[in-house]
């Protein structure tokens, strides 16, 4: 992870959003909440991750692959990129 993450407090600000909607949803597994109230409380999860890539995405965009073009090393930026739009697949 970049050193110098612009957005860092926002970043573990979502992260433990995520963390507590991950931890009601084990919750109510264990209690045998209804199925589609767990399946919401499952997508909470997924949206607050999605905007943690979301944030994540954003600053290596502006930090680190523009610096990696400016040093000349623009096609490892791109294969990095779509390296990892690959695994989200």
């Amino acid at each position: 992870m970049h050193s110098a993450i612009s957005d860092k407090k926002r970043i573990i600000h979502r992260l433990k959003i995520a963390r507590g909607h991950l931890e009601k949803v084990i919750s109510m597994v264990e209690d045998d909440t209804y199925c589609i109230d767990v399946l919401t409380q499952s997508q909470a999860v997924q949206s607050a991750l999605a905007k943690v890539d979301t944030l994540l995405l954003s600053d290596h965009l502006e930090n680190c692959v523009s610096e990696q073009i400016k040093s000349g090393k623009s096609k490892k930026a791109f294969e990095e990129i779509v390296t990892i739009f690959k695994k989200s697949k």
